[in-house]
């Protein structure tokens, strides 16, 4: 009754559901996997922003990298910007996602080491190879306070550092790189200023992170897992089917032929 079974057609078919089942059980468990890292970012992120602040060197120091555990961090800082220093971040998107560049200027503190300060958005020049007009940043000591963030690197944020770019402009936000430049300590990591806020809202502070939207990830596992119970549901009915189409066939075939009448002979 099930011979058909074995027929190369339904071998293939048989074949490829048994692949799809493991493979779609594995991308579930992908995409819950994701979930639970978003959930985790999520809550790392808002106990770090309800964190009492704490002074940078605390948490920072040269050629320090900084940890997961500490991204987010609210830290405060004093010094003196030190703006002949001051460099743009190319490529860098607004809140409502106009593409410019981010102004990185170097906080130089009251022991002679420097932290850098991402002092948020502003356009980019016309022409790329030219420094944009930068607000200037306030002068004399200051005391600011910001989100610690690790330096960026091609790994982690996908952005390549090109080489040859104008002067004063970068692809990255790296510490070890202005250490070089500027001729002093850099502490590790970098702020996203948050306070003071800028004269006339310009540079754009860089927004908080979203702690709060978990993303689809989750649904989209539930689908996975779904569509792997629709695998062998689905070889059941198409099995069925066939056997019913065959059993039809073969009535049909069986069926004797009616006798022809026979004629009368003249």
């Amino acid at each position: 009754m099930y011979r058909f079974l074995l027929s190369r057609q339904w071998v293939i078919l048989t074949l490829v559901a048994l692949v799809l089942v493991p493979t779609m059980i594995e991308l579930g468990f992908w995409q819950f996997h994701r979930h639970e890292r978003r959930v985790a970012q999520n809550a790392l992120i808002a106990d770090n922003l309800k964190a009492k602040p704490l002074p940078v060197e605390e948490l920072t120091s040269p050629g320090h990298t900084v940890p997961r555990a500490d991204y987010w961090r609210t830290v405060t800082a004093t010094g003196t910007f030190d703006t002949a220093h001051e460099v743009v971040v190319r490529r860098r998107t607004s809140s409502d996602d106009r593409v410019g560049v981010h102004v990185l200027t170097p906080l130089v503190l009251r022991d002679g080491k420097t932290v850098l300060v991402n002092r948020g958005w502003i356009p980019a020049a016309a022409d790329q190879h030219s420094f944009p007009p930068v607000p200037p940043a306030p002068k004399g000591e200051v005391t600011v306070t910001g989100r610690l963030k690790a330096d960026e690197t091609t790994g982690a944020s996908g952005i390549k550092d090109l080489k040859g770019l104008p002067d004063r402009q970068v692809m990255l936000i790296s510490s070890r790189q202005q250490a070089e430049l500027i001729g002093r300590e850099v502490l590790g990591g970098y702020l996203e200023l948050t306070a003071p806020e800028p004269a006339g809202g310009t540079p754009e502070t860089i927004a908080e992170p979203d702690h709060d939207s978990i993303g689809p990830h989750m649904a989209y596992a539930v689908q996975w897992w779904l569509f792997t119970a629709g695998v062998p549901v689905g070889w059941v009915i198409l099995v069925r089917r066939e056997k019913r189409d065959r059993e039809a066939q073969d009535a049909v075939t069986d069926v004797p032929a009616s006798p022809e009448p026979a004629t009368a002979e003249a």
